[in-house]
């Protein structure tokens, strides 16, 4: 066939055919180059562009600084695209907010200096070594950033032309004095007051519920006989833990590992010394001849804890007599160790020995010997090490041809079972706002109801739930969303009914009690027929209070006078309270000290309010289009 195309497309007639295809080809590639934008545009503010690379780096930069602020945490919230759309908007937002900023103020003709430039760059710590600005560094960091020089300069240009205008605003608010203390007698002020709990449940034996007003809940509130979507996985799960009982460790291992690593089982030597030290200071001729005055002493007999004392510069151990405590290999100055470990016994002292830090008398007070652990005190030990090591590189090798043929085989578990050797576990149906234990996991939960799965059936991609622990996940069956019918929601619709009606019950029973105690008339009668009674409470703040947080909401909002000392709120449980204020409790002076503290916090508040008033407002001004 190949050979009968190619005879075929010897003749002039072909070639003017396959060349006028060519020239369409040519030119409609052309045409598209020309006619295709540079850059890819992820919003417009009035007449300039945020690219959608300006904003991928912006979102790059975020996600790096929450996932090493949150960890595992930010990672979780990142599996689910939902969240990471809406992370993403966030991010585009703020881009929005700066631009605008930035025009606003080229608007009123605020600039930086180049001199304001280059000094911003040499002091900022990201390019400083030892203290000082290293150009290697800056530039090392430029390109990590994916920034020229060039770039970066006109980077920090626009951004402390912007924040020229932003510290302006929020440098501008302030708080007076008698602000801050009126709004510290504010949140520190507490309350007396009463309250009734008046239970709805005394009601609802004179509830009557209707056919029709079942029918017209169920169409009034239709939305809320939506069923979520649910779906029940098929999972193989596999732990490190599955593999150790089958792992085996003979004793040759245990004896081979010992002898290869004595090392770990055997103590390093302990000296215990005492020191004189003499720093250099301004002479180091000086402090050699005070050393070598204080070293004949030594040899002299005279007691080495008493020259300490007197003589050493090293303040803290000279308290003690000079004494370092115990010190192994590794831990001091090379000269001073070497020195510490060349004496031979108890008692002996060294020289005058140099270091870093001046020089040293040393005295050897204590010596503990290296020890090693006899093999049958660690066999255990080496035992777990060596089983635990043996079931990492089975799992490892495992879990590598789980995850091939999850993808080679999507349609079905039974092979990554088998090489887990694990059977295949079906859970309930779960919705997602709803997960079982196993789907508790936001990878998890994410890629159950993720459409791949959901439209596919495939198999995920295997899931690391923790350190040695993974799971591979399938849709085995799914429930769509609906709608109940009423004969499925009837009894709870009825229930729902009678609640409802019970409270409004309870509150018209309250707010009559209320009238009889504006107009003076005795209410006792009313609470003995009801069998409640008023709860005293004394100083009630508004934050810590064990009450009901409606009820210290409402004490708050009422004011002494007889005609708004009493209301009545809704409670959590579905029961009314009746709340009465008795007295209002003024606090103390605001002390010392917290004035200051109290005014810097109301200003940076009013100030960050303020500043996202002001975008807000400029963006309704302006002319926003988001791609």
């Amino acid at each position: 066939m190949l050979e009968r195309i190619r005879e075929g497309s010897q003749g002039v007639w072909p070639k003017v055919i396959l060349g006028l295809v060519v020239l369409s080809f040519v030119f409609a590639g052309v045409g598209s180059y020309i006619n295709s934008s540079a850059e890819t545009s992820a919003a417009k503010v009035n007449d300039e562009i945020i690219s959608q690379a300006a904003l991928e780096r912006a979102y790059q930069n975020e996600r790096g600084r929450m996932e090493s602020q949150f960890g595992e945490a930010f990672s979780a919230l990142a599996a689910d695209s939902a969240y990471l759309q809406q992370f993403k908007q966030g991010i585009l937002d703020r881009l929005i907010g700066e631009k605008l900023l930035e025009q606003t103020a080229d608007d009123l003709g605020l600039r930086v200096s180049d001199a304001q430039i280059k000094q911003a760059i040499v002091t900022m710590p990201e390019f400083q070594l030892d203290g000082k600005f290293d150009n290697d560094r800056y530039q090392a960091v430029l390109r990590q950033a994916g920034f020229q020089p060039n770039q970066f300069r006109d980077y920090m240009r626009t951004d402390m032309t912007r924040r020229q205008l932003s510290s302006a605003l929020l440098a501008t608010e302030f708080t007076l004095p008698s602000e801050s203390q009126l709004a510290y007698l504010l949140q520190e002020q507490t309350r007396d007051g009463r309250y009734l709990q008046i239970p709805t449940a005394a009601f609802k034996s004179a509830i009557k519920v209707s056919q029709d007003d079942i029918e017209a809940y169920y169409q009034g509130n239709i939305s809320q006989f939506d069923t979520e979507q649910k779906v029940s996985l098929a999972y193989v799960e596999l732990k490190l833990a599955d593999l150790l009982p089958a792992i085996n460790v003979s004793a040759e291992d245990v004896q081979t590992y010992y002898q290869q690593n004595m090392q770990e089982f055997t103590s390093q030597e302990q000296r215990k010394v005492s020191h004189i030290l003499f720093e250099f200071a301004d002479d180091e001729d000086a402090a050699e001849v005070q050393a070598q005055d204080i070293l004949a002493k030594v040899k002299a007999g005279d007691d080495f804890a008493e020259l300490a004392q007197t003589h050493s510069t090293d303040t803290f151990s000279a308290q003690e007599g000079g004494d370092l405590g115990w010190i192994t290999p590794g831990m001091m100055d090379p000269a001073f160790e070497e020195a510490v470990f060349a004496l031979a016994q108890v008692g002996a002292q060294s020289g005058v020995v140099k270091s870093a830090f001046g020089f040293h008398i040393i005295h050897l007070t204590d010596i503990k010997k290296a020890q090693t652990t006899p093999l049958n005190d660690v066999k255990e030990e080496i035992l777990t090490k060596l089983k635990t090591r043996k079931a990492e590189e089975e799992f490892y090798a495992l879990q590598q041809r789980m995850a091939e043929v999850a993808f080679e085989v999507p349609d079905s578990l039974d092979e990554v079972a088998a090489i887990a050797n694990k059977k295949i576990q079906t859970t309930e149906l779960f919705s997602r706002n709803a997960p079982l234990e196993i789907a508790s996991d936001a990878r998890v939960l994410n890629a159950a109801f993720s459409d791949e799965l959901l439209q596919d059936y495939v198999n995920s991609d295997i899931i690391e739930l923790g350190e040695n622990h993974v799971i591979v996940v399938r849709v085995a069956k799914q429930e769509s969303q609906r709608t109940q019918s009423l004969d499925e929601v009837k009894g709870d619709i009825e229930l729902a009914l009678v609640a409802e009606k019970s409270q409004l019950a309870a509150k018209t029973w309250a707010k009559e009690v209320v009238a009889k105690i504006r107009t003076g008339e005795d209410t006792t009668p009313l609470l003995a027929e009801m069998e409640i009674q008023w709860q005293q409470q004394q100083g009630v703040a508004r934050a810590g209070s064990s009450l009901e947080s409606s009820v210290v909401e409402k004490l708050f909002q009422l004011s002494l006078d007889t005609m708004d000392n009493t209301d009545v709120v809704d409670l959590f449980n579905g029961d009314v309270a009746l709340v009465q204020l008795t007295s209002v409790n003024p606090a103390s002076a605001i002390p010392d000290g917290a004035e200051l503290g109290l005014r810097n916090r109301l200003s940076s508040t009013r100030a960050q309010f303020i500043y996202g008033e002001f975008i807000a407002s400029l963006r309704a001004q302006a002319e926003v289009k988001i791609y």
